[in-house]
């Protein structure tokens, strides 16, 4: 009888022990990455794919799912192709569509001077030389098609053009797409050089396979045009941003109508992130960020009738919508997240928004660890408006206790901070490792209205520098924060909020952490390669004298400008192909530093670009950025 206390005793004790388990960067890394691939062709599945990084080969390995939409075990499949239609293929199925590099124009030394073929030069007469990771090859994306049974020849839709579909540096197969009538519809930038690094004004274009004429449906309109669809009924819908040169701008959902084009969303204060058409045609489903989530929304499609279009909001909580998988009559099939858990397949009946979880990649882990809580809180800022602060406490949170707080500044400068799952910027992995977590929706943040995330642009260290001390403040004023115990850490423009921040918060934080972060603005605008970002958000150019906008931001603005007030050990971390914050933004910083005498270190991460993609950096990136914390906080 003692024996079995005993030994049901010990298993409690070492079941609990297993439950008590934090998150790790180990951990974190081993989860799945579930992505929806569609709904099978007869409607009673979803195939879905799962991404897991392989630590020892330096790279992800990509397995294909299929689960049936009642839920239980998925099964692995070889190609998803077999179970869910081929968009890429043309309506009466004899062509599908591919994208290739062809090449047009010369940049090497070896392109002009064929007897010095070991020559690594590179010459250029324009801007638009580089982009992203990658410097310009003279090689451009281009649609073809051919026959599905392969005879006959290749075609290039966009021959000659010096135009890339899909967009670089983030677009995909969604770029080009068949028209109900079978037609080629694509996207491209129909501009070069320096033209392409000062705009944002993309095309969706129609190609006639009969006819070989090209036609741009969204002539006349100067921002981003993107994602194109068809309904069921024919009707074109996409997304458009109607000011060039604004990367941020609100993004509304157009339909062409044949006749004219519609916005369906232009009433509606929010910006949308995807959408998809429902099943008839009628309507059009999309998520969006609303008070720090993403949630999933519908719009009816009046047609040529003079109505309103009417937005509702179907699903409500403290969750994250993050993908739209397919549709099966009253049922939407989704990925969702939040602070605590990585994305899985999710059910939603769209009569009452109410959700079930299909996928259970993850279960297993979430299983044996201990999660900590996230809660929300609002704080009055110095203009007197009422802000969103996401708060993450440390599993086995004791209010009685004090604990370490760090200011989390979100990147962007225009970007949600909703319940996303981060798998470099994880909440639960910070929290984890005992700290509390300040995140607030400072001005720049969608899902408050477009006026609240407009008020960023040209006031980089203005109001939202506020905003982050009135967050920080007002956590503190609780007795479980220890006020001589705070950091401040953040990428992007979260980075170039470390920086600024770094000179002016009065000695509110022990530490520091800035990852790709803008230190120095002017050479940031010299620099950097799409010039319509730096333009919109400083308001000019740093030359222009007589521009009162531009010469506040490139003055009193400037991170670079503080150097002197700086007292506060910093981690500088720096991505090597990093063009859209270059590597001098990193190497600036830690250089001042040094010459200051500051406890400071520097990441340098040669192969990485604005983010940490390969598996092993990423574990370097999360042991130095926690062994950082641990010695100076």
């Amino acid at each position: 009888m003692k024996k079995i206390i005993f030994i049901t005793t010990f298993t409690c004790i070492f079941i609990s022990a297993i439950a008590q388990q934090r998150m790790t960067p180990e951990l974190l890394l081993s989860l799945g990455r579930v992505s929806g691939v569609g709904i099978t062709k007869d409607s009673t599945g979803v195939v879905f794919t799962v991404s897991t990084p392989n630590v020892d080969e330096n790279k992800s390995k990509k397995k294909t799912y299929l689960i049936s939409l009642e839920g239980g075990t998925a099964k692995e499949i070889a190609d998803s192709n077999d179970y869910v239609k081929d968009e890429h293929i043309s309506p009466d199925g004899k062509y599908i569509l591919t994208a290739e590099d062809v090449k047009l124009r010369k940049v090497f030394g070896k392109d002009f001077y064929p007897d010095l073929a070991k020559s690594t030069a590179q010459i250029y007469d324009q801007l638009g030389y580089r982009h992203w990771d990658e410097w310009e090859d003279g090689a451009f994306s281009h649609v073809f098609y051919h026959r599905v049974d392969k005879s006959g020849e290749r075609k290039d839709i966009m021959a000659g053009q010096p135009y890339d579909c899909p967009q670089k540096p983030f677009g995909g197969k969604e770029d080009f797409i068949w028209s109900a009538n079978g037609n080629i519809i694509y996207v491209t930038k129909p501009k070069t050089g320096t033209q392409y690094a000062l705009s944002t004004n993309t095309d969706i274009f129609s190609y006639n396979l009969t006819t070989g004429v090209t036609t741009n449906l969204t002539a006349g309109l100067e921002g981003y045009d993107l994602a194109p669809a068809y309904s069921s009924q024919g009707q074109l819908a996409w997304f458009s941003m109607k000011r060039e040169g604004y990367e941020a701008d609100k993004q509304d959902i157009m339909v062409n109508t044949g006749s004219s084009k519609i916005n369906l969303t232009q009433y509606w204060d929010g910006t949308v992130e995807g959408f998809k058409w429902s099943l008839d045609g009628r309507n059009i489903y999309f998520y969006a960020p609303v008070d720090g989530t993403l949630q999933l929304f519908v719009v009816d499609y009046p047609g040529l009738t003079m109505k309103v279009p009417e937005v509702k909001q179907i699903t409500h909580g403290d969750f994250d919508i993050t993908e739209l998988v397919g549709q099966v009559g009253n049922t939407m099939v989704v990925t969702r997240t939040d602070m605590n858990h990585a994305a899985e397949l999710y059910t939603v009946d769209l009569t009452n928004g109410n959700m079930k979880q299909l996928s259970h990649v993850n279960d297993d882990t979430y299983g044996k660890i201990s999660l900590g809580k996230f809660q929300r809180r609002y704080v009055t800022t110095t203009d007197g408006k009422k802000m969103l602060v996401w708060m993450i406490f440390p599993p086995g949170f004791d209010s009685a206790k004090k604990y370490p707080a760090l200011l989390y500044c979100q990147g962007g400068p225009q970007s949600p901070l909703t319940q996303f799952y981060s798998f470099r910027w994880n909440m639960q992995l910070m929290a984890a490792n005992g700290y509390i977590i300040v995140a607030p929706n400072r001005r720049g943040m969608y899902g408050h209205g477009q006026e609240w995330n407009e008020a960023i642009s040209k006031d980089w260290g203005g109001q939202v520098i506020k905003d982050y001390l009135s967050a920080i403040d007002d956590a503190s004023k609780e007795a479980y924060i220890d006020k001589n115990r705070r950091g401040c850490v953040g990428a992007s423009y979260g980075g170039y909020s470390v920086y600024y921040l770094a000179g002016v918060h009065n000695n509110r934080f022990k530490t520091f952490i800035a990852h790709d972060g803008v230190f120095d603005l002017k050479s940031m605008s010299g620099t950097t390669e799409e010039l319509w970002f730096t333009n919109w958000e400083m308001g000019g150019y740093y030359w222009q004298k007589n521009n009162k906008t531009a010469q506040k931001s490139f003055t009193q603005f400037n991170p670079s400008n503080y150097v002197d007030k700086w007292n506060t050990p910093i981690l500088i971390v720096q991505g090597g192909k990093d063009f859209r914050v270059p590597i001098e933004q990193g190497l600036q910083a830690f250089q001042a530093a040094q010459l200051r005498g500051i406890k400071s270190k520097l990441l340098y991460l040669p192969d990485e670009n604005h983010w940490v993609l390969k598996p092993q950096n990423a574990l370097v990136w999360q042991r130095e950025f926690y062994k950082w914390l641990k010695e100076t906080l």
